[in-house]
C-alpha cells in the first residue's frame, strides 16, 4: 500500500515537473548563446554537465540515493550520457554559434519527431499509429519550411540549423533508449540521473582540458549563464526528466517540446534583440501541428504491474495523460 502511495504521488507532481522542465530548457538556448561569447562550444557543455553533476550530486546526497551496482545498468546509462547531454548539447552549441538562439530552440521541437522515428525501429510496444505517421510527414513538412535555405541565409547558417537536427536526432535515440533499457529497472530517479550527467561530465571535461585550446574569457554572465544552465537546465532538469519518462513514457517526455520554442523565441527577441525570418515561426507552427497530430488517438499510458515500476515491468506504449 505505501508503495501504490509513494506512486501516485510521484504521478501527481509529474506535470509541474513537465512544466518546470519546459521552461528550464527553453531558457537553455539563451543561455547557451551567452555562454559562446567566453567559452567554446565544447567549454559550454562541459561547464553546464560539470555544475549540473554537482548540483544532482548534492540532491543525492541528501536523499541517499543508493549507487548503480549493475554494471549493464551503467552501460545503458552512459549511451544515454552521450546521447541526451554530451553529443546534443555540443552540437547546439555549435550551432548556436551560426544562427540565433531562437531559431535552435524552434528546431529543438523535432524532438518528438525524431523520437517517434526512433520507435518505430527500437520499439515494437510503441509502434506508430497512422496519425502519427501523418504528424511525422506534417511535422517534416514544417521542417523543410524551417530549413528553407532561400529564406534563411548564408550556408553556414544551414549548417547550423542541419546541426540542430542531428541534435535532435540523438535526443531521440536517448529517450528511447532510457524508456526501453532503463526504466525497466526501476531505479531511483535520483541515482539515475546523477550517473547520467555525471559520467557526461567526467568524458566532456576530459575532452575539453586535452583537446579543447580554446581560452575561457569568465565573464559574470557568462558566468550565471553557465550557471543557470548548469544548476537548473543540466541538473535538476535531467532529474524531473528521468521522472517524466518513468511516468509518462518516451514519446510523450519528448512532447516537453511542445513549449519550449515559445520560451526560446521569446528571450532570444526581448534579451537578444534576436529578430526571426518569416519562415522560421511559420515552420515551426507547422511542425508542432504535425507533433500535436501525432499524438491524437494513441492509447492512456497504464499504471506499471503492482501500481509502482519493478524490475519484471515490460516496456508498454505510453501517451501523455
Amino acid at each position: 500500500m505505501r508503495r501504490h502511495r509513494r506512486w501516485n504521488r510521484r504521478v501527481r507532481t509529474v506535470p509541474l515537473q513537465f512544466t518546470a522542465l519546459a521552461l528550464a530548457w527553453g531558457s537553455s538556448f539563451l543561455f547557451i548563446k551567452e555562454g559562446l561569447t567566453g567559452l567554446s562550444p565544447v567549454q559550454v557543455t562541459a561547464a553546464r554537465m560539470t555544475i549540473g553533476a554537482v548540483v544532482l550530486a548534492g540532491i543525492a546526497i541528501a536523499v541517499r540515493a543508493p549507487r548503480i551496482r549493475d554494471p549493464r545498468a551503467v552501460a545503458h546509462i552512459t549511451v544515454v550520457s552521450l546521447t541526451l547531454c554530451v553529443i546534443p548539447f555540443t552540437l547546439f552549441g555549435w550551432a548556436e554559434q551560426r544562427i540565433d538562439s531562437g531559431l535552435a530552440s524552434i528546431i529543438n521541437a523535432t524532438t518528438p519527431l525524431m523520437t517517434v522515428l526512433v520507435t518505430c525501429v527500437a520499439l515494437r510496444s510503441e509502434r506508430p499509429t497512422r496519425n502519427q505517421l501523418l504528424g511525422l510527414a506534417v511535422g517534416f513538412a514544417g521542417v523543410v519550411l524551417v530549413l528553407a535555405p532561400a529564406a534563411s541565409g548564408t550556408a553556414g547558417s544551414v549548417a547550423g540549423q542541419l546541426a540542430c537536427l542531428a541534435a535532435t536526432a540523438s535526443y531521440g535515440v536517448a529517450f528511447v533508449h532510457l524508456r526501453r533499457f532503463v526504466t525497466p529497472l526501476a531505479l531511483p530517479a535520483s541515482s539515475v540521473a546523477l550517473y547520467q550527467v555525471g559520467i557526461g561530465a567526467v568524458a566532456i571535461a576530459a575532452y575539453a582540458l586535452a583537446v579543447d585550446r580554446h581560452t575561457v574569457t569568465a565573464t559574470p554572465r557568462v558566468a550565471l549563464a553557465m550557471l543557470g544552465l548548469g544548476a537548473v537546465g543540466t541538473g535538476l532538469a535531467y532529474l524531473w526528466n528521468t521522472n517524466i519518462v518513468a511516468a509518462w513514457g518516451a514519446a510523450a517526455a519528448a512532447s516537453v517540446t511542445y513549449l519550449t520554442p515559445v520560451v526560446g523565441v521569446l528571450l532570444g527577441t526581448a534579451v537578444l534583440g534576436e529578430r526571426p525570418a518569416w519562415n522560421q515561426p511559420v515552420g515551426g507552427l507547422v511542425v508542432l501541428a504535425g507533433i500535436v497530430l501525432s499524438r491524437r488517438g494513441g492509447a492512456r499510458a497504464p499504471r506499471p504491474r503492482g501500481g509502482v515500476p519493478n524490475r519484471a515491468a515490460r516496456t508498454r506504449r505510453t501517451t501523455p495523460r
